[in-house]
């Protein structure tokens, strides 16, 4: 009888834990999602404020330049391989 009784309240408990996480688990998904979101759209507008006041803060019409690309080197004909020459036959 004791067996009986353990395995139905363990039933029991499991299937009120399983209720609850079906009503909870989404409430807190959102509610952390929510947060995420607040949080990244209050970054990208502080990063916004930011740029404008670096831009801003130079003269109109003054030019600079943040960012070089490396140039590519000139190789050799000797690095570049062989070059062998061909007839097409007809």
């Amino acid at each position: 009888m004791g067996l009986i009784k353990f395995l139905f309240f363990t039933i029991l408990i499991l299937w009120i834990i399983r209720l609850l996480l079906r009503l909870v688990f989404p409430m807190v998904i959102k509610s952390i999602f929510g947060k995420m979101q607040q949080q990244s759209t209050g970054y990208a507008g502080q990063q916004q404020q930011q740029q404008q006041q670096r831009y801003s803060a130079k003269p109109e019409g003054s030019l600079s330049i943040d960012y070089v690309p490396p140039q590519p080197k000139q190789g050799n004909a000797d690095k570049l391989g062989d070059f062998v020459d061909y007839e097409e036959i007809k």
